[in-house]
């Protein structure tokens, strides 16, 4: 909406600056954190009103017990930001910016309906596993079918590219629209096991969103794009502005979210968060680039998965002493603060492993 304003300039020569995607990001994020931070203390005091509050495994860590009953639901505060922010600083004639938001609604609707069921009509099963799966498959899909119809660049449809190599490339054909909806289900379900600690999950989002910001930046350009020999994708730059507005509002959530937790996201905002961020890896042609700039989420879901494995076919034995991972460690006596804060710092050096594809070429 701002994005008009540069069509003033002959009245009032600083309007210019709103035609610039890095004017408009900066925008887009200072608005999404400052809407956090004004509605996040109401939010947090009508859910504990309602009594919408966590319920803590007597199995889990002991020093999660304490938690019981805090806030929880806090990811309908992302959820608010994100979409007011984009709508205010966005081009309004821009597809992939459209796409993210319809992405964002659609799970972070499935995440509402699992909350609800939980916490406000005490479901302790929620939403059943498998609608929430078909929810999840179904909104790959579509979104794998409208790019398969209008790709983001014509030339590169089903081609992955293959990261720091210089033009190597992977003809995948039919098989990258099943790998593309994979990638969607295990984004959006890689975060919602991580979200166990407090700030864990919105911490690592961060950096996966500000790698990702500049691959979409880079991409956009087309002068970058041939330097860098990074896929162009027309208009791929607005992609920036999105994942300005959900850095913000994880980092207005974190003011609240950061330990000791005053509010939990639930699966209202880690379903969204995964899938959204696949989503933007095919939107930019960088969607290897997601195991690498993700990879505290696909070692946390690995876990789970060897864990389950070892459990099933060793006869009730277990590899780790909890999982997700992050459990592991604190069970072997580090405490949550410092087990957050570490992940961070991996997700930091995974941040920029990734952008160094840009170079190593």
């Amino acid at each position: 909406m701002f994005f008009y304003l540069h069509q003033l300039h002959d009245f009032f020569r600083p309007f210019n600056v709103f035609q610039y995607i890095t004017f408009r990001a900066g925008g887009a994020a200072v608005t999404s954190l400052l809407i956090c931070l004004l509605l996040g203390p109401g939010l947090i005091a009508l859910l504990r009103a309602k009594k919408v509050g966590q319920v803590q495994r007597a199995d889990g860590p002991q020093s999660h017990l304490s938690k019981h009953g805090t806030p929880t639901m806090g990811g309908a505060l992302i959820f608010l930001s994100v979409i007011i922010s984009t709508l205010l600083w966005m081009r309004m004639d821009n597809r992939f910016t459209w796409l993210l938001l319809a992405v964002t609604l659609c799970l972070t609707s499935v995440g509402f309906w699992d909350d609800y069921l939980k916490l406000v009509k005490k479901n302790s099963k929620g939403a059943p596993s498998r609608v929430k799966f078909m929810v999840q498959a179904l909104v790959g899909l579509c979104v794998v079918g409208y790019l398969a119809v209008r790709p983001p660049n014509g030339s590169f449809g089903t081609i992955l590219n293959i990261p720091y190599g210089k033009e190597l490339f992977i003809e995948a054909g039919a098989a990258y629209y099943i790998l593309a909806v994979i990638m969607m289900v295990g984004s959006s379900n890689a975060v919602n096991l991580t979200d166990g600690l407090d700030g864990l999950a919105a911490g690592s989002v961060i950096f996966c969103a500000l790698a990702y910001a500049v691959f979409a930046y880079v991409a956009g350009n087309v002068k970058f794009a041939y330097y860098l020999r990074v896929i162009h994708v027309e208009g791929a730059g607005e992609i920036s502005v999105y994942l300005a507005a959900l850095i913000g509002s994880l980092l207005g959530f974190l003011w609240f979210n950061a330990y000791p937790a005053e509010i939990f996201m639930g699966d209202t905002g880690s379903l969204f968060l995964g899938g959204v961020i696949a989503a933007v890896a095919m939107c930019v042609k960088q969607e290897l680039i997601l195991p690498i700039v993700g990879g505290v989420f696909v070692v946390e879901t690995l876990s789970v998965i060897l864990q389950m494995a070892s459990f099933k076919l060793r006869g009730g034995k277990r590899v780790l002493r909890m999982a997700p991972l992050h459990h592991h460690f604190e069970l072997g006596g580090i405490a949550e603060s410092k087990v957050t804060v570490r992940f961070w710092i991996a997700s930091i050096v995974l941040m920029l492993t990734a952008l160094a594809a840009l170079k190593i070429r």
